[in-house]
Parts: C-alpha cells; sequence; structure tokens
C-alpha cells in the first residue's frame, strides 16, 4: 500500500502568480480551507513545493 499525503490549502490564491494558481488547481484545491488526498508521488511532492507557503501537507494512511 502506497503512502498518501492529505494536502490543504491555508492560504488564499489572492494576488498569486498564474503559475501558482494552476498548480493548486492541478492539485485538486477548489478553494480556500479545502482539503484534497493524494498519493505520494513524485510529481505530487514537486507541486506541493511549488507552493509550499500555501499549503499544509500531511501524511495520512
Amino acid at each position: 500500500m502506497s503512502a498518501k499525503l492529505k494536502i490543504t490549502q491555508v492560504r488564499s490564491l489572492i494576488g498569486r502568480p498564474e503559475k501558482q494558481r494552476r498548480i493548486i488547481e492541478s492539485i485538486g484545491l477548489k478553494r480556500h480551507q479545502t482539503f484534497v488526498i493524494k498519493n505520494d508521488t513524485p510529481a505530487i511532492r514537486g507541486m506541493v513545493f511549488k507552493v509550499r507557503h500555501l499549503v499544509n501537507v500531511e501524511e495520512v494512511e
């Protein structure tokens, strides 16, 4: 069984660059204070790293 990540958006996208907005959208987050559960892959880790100031990440089982 692979590890999963709970990614929660904790900061608003207002005034953020378009690239960061697209990354948040591609992760699957819709609005502030929502979360998604994603498989822990290098691609997801890379996206999270680019927007780490906007999200919180927790490992879940």
